[in-house]
């Protein structure tokens, strides 16, 4: 039996990306400043896997942002 994928992890990896690059980081370069994996910053992104309360503080504040923002999804439209 394969994994079901939300639709919001979907959604917010979607995001994710989104503001990961106008911040002009690499999920390299994210995965550090979180510290996290790559892995888990792409599995992140994919819609995978969603984030910890914790990862989610740590990625508002890398990016200078409000963790609101991140699920901003009709930024997506």
């Amino acid at each position: 039996m394969g994994a079901k994928v939300s639709g919001l992890k979907i959604q917010f990896g979607k995001r994710l990306r989104i503001l990961r690059k106008q911040a002009g980081l690499t999920q390299d370069q994210l995965a550090e400043s979180i510290n996290v994996s790559v892995e888990t910053v792409s599995n992140m992104e994919r819609g995978i896997h969603g984030p910890k309360f914790d990862t989610l503080e740590k990625i508002a504040n890398v990016m200078g942002l409000e963790v609101k923002t991140l699920f901003d999804f009709e930024a997506l439209s």
